[in-house]
């Protein structure tokens, strides 16, 4: 056998196994600990959270950073479940396209100069999305990528929908501009509606019903901001709405000023509460809702037996190209935590090993195995 054949069989040999490994990807679990006690969110964790196991989630292929490590805990109690998320991200995104006042006078909103249509990734905001399976069979193997197309004609970027009429799936969607300051994550959800620049724009990608939490400062004639506040000019690169003041333009020339509005959402949309705090290169976000909600566009957590498919997403300063996991993680629900013997440590700051064997890894080792075996045996025929 000549080196062109062996070759020719390792290739062969990864292509396959590579596919293999994406199709089913890898599984790890988060434990949600049962506590007595809700923890308050507000984006810096308290010593309940120490008692909760913590799990690792490799996202990568977002724009900016490319790549982050996500750090997820779990606690719930009678009612509820809690969550906190810790990611690196060098730098703390906020200044959102706002309204810069030129030399002249005129007002222009700060554009991404490379942006060709919803592709934002210099002058936006840090984001932070999961997807929770609710009735869609192809994201138990395949995760997020059951969900999320790209290279749409008409729309490259931010496509997402399930596979087949009557699937859904839930979105918590953490704005930190737009959502954020009013303390909560948007209650979004995914159904098979396909991207159509008309009529769907956003694809399947809908939000559940209720009042939007944010809305666009802009005048009729979309010529400069209809609002200002007492804390403008900018930063924040948010007004909240309760405090907004019609807009009296008495500011200098590259003063800059928000062009989001936000308000706390109602109904439906306002299911998931939340808070996010950036510190030392790190964004950290508590966030929680009722076990069950009713709703048919949320995941039910009603069976504490049951395993729930969810997956990840980190948006570093990128309106849709996010960093993603490839693999499917788990959420159980685990029994009441014993007491510790000796107080707990104020911060917990190594993540324990996933419970459950990467299956790409496994595969694969598996099947190198093999590989060698075969190209032995044909060099000694």
């Amino acid at each position: 056998m000549n080196i062109w054949e062996v070759n020719k069989l390792i290739v062969l040999g990864l292509v396959i196994l590579l596919s293999f490994g994406i199709g089913s990807g890898s599984a790890a679990t988060l434990n949600s600990l049962k506590v007595p006690a809700a923890p308050v969110i507000d984006g810096t964790p308290e010593a309940i959270w120490d008692q909760a196991t913590a799990m690792t989630v490799n996202v990568a292929g977002g724009a900016n950073t490319g790549a982050h490590t996500v750090i997820l805990k779990s606690v719930y109690t009678d009612d509820s479940v809690y969550f906190l998320a810790s990611w690196n991200d060098p730098t703390e995104s906020t200044r959102r396209e706002p309204w810069v006042k030129q030399a002249n006078g005129t007002w222009k909103p700060l554009k991404d100069p490379d942006d060709t249509g919803g592709d934002n990734n210099k002058y936006y905001e840090d984001k932070f999305a999961q997807i929770w399976n609710i009735n869609t069979p192809a994201f138990e193997n395949t995760g997020c990528f059951a969900t999320c197309h790209a290279g749409e004609t008409g729309k490259p970027f931010g496509n997402k929908y399930t596979p087949n009429p009557g699937e859904m799936a839930d979105i918590w969607h953490a704005k930190l501009v737009r959502t954020n300051p009013s303390g909560y994550i948007d209650d979004q959800y995914l159904d098979s509606t396909r991207y159509n620049k008309t009529t769907a724009p956003d694809a399947g990608r809908k939000s559940d019903p209720g009042l939007v939490p944010y809305y666009t400062n802009t005048n009729a004639a979309n010529t400069a901001p209809n609002y200002t506040s007492a804390d403008q000019p900018a930063p924040p690169y948010w007004i909240i709405d309760a405090q907004k003041q019609p807009f009296n333009d008495s500011y200098k020339a590259n003063d800059e000023i928000a062009a989001i509005i936000v308000r706390p959402p109602d109904g439906d949309r306002a299911d998931i509460k939340a808070m996010a705090v950036y510190k030392d290169g790190m964004w950290t976000i508590e966030y929680g809702r009722k076990l069950t909600t009713g709703s048919q566009y949320d995941i039910q957590f009603s069976d504490m037996k049951k395993e729930y498919s969810f997956g990840t997403a980190v948006f570093d300063n990128a309106q849709v190209r996010h960093s993603y996991e490839t693999g499917v993680s788990k959420l159980v629900f685990a029994a009441q935590a014993t007491p510790p013997t000796t107080p707990p440590s104020a911060t917990t700051t190594v993540p324990s090993a996933t419970t459950k064997a990467p299956a790409f890894e496994v595969v694969f080792a598996i099947g190198a195995l093999l590989i060698v075996i075969l190209v032995r045996r044909r060099q000694h025929r």
